[in-house]
């Protein structure tokens, strides 16, 4: 089993060997082609998903706005709130 290993080895180096030293020239002389394929039949599987409600909302909090000075004014701030599925 060894030996046959050694072998392989030895044959893949001695290729490359010869493709890298220009003693084999390899050319393409026809362009591959994906085959044609026809699908028939079948089902797409089918899913229940239950998510999580997400609630977006607005509160009123008093935050820090700057101008030439600061002065405290309320405002209207985004809220997010998750509800779990039951």
């Amino acid at each position: 089993m060894r030996a046959i290993l050694v072998l392989l080895v030895v044959v893949v180096l001695v290729a490359i060997a010869a493709i890298s030293l220009g003693y084999v020239d390899v050319s393409q002389t026809r362009t591959a082609s994906l085959p044609s394929v026809e699908v028939k039949g079948g089902q797409a599987p089918a899913y229940d998903v239950r998510t999580a409600n997400v609630i977006v909302g607005q509160k009123e909090q008093v935050v820090k706005v700057p101008t030439v000075g600061q002065k405290n004014e309320v405002v209207q701030v985004p809220t997010v709130n998750m509800q779990k599925p039951q």
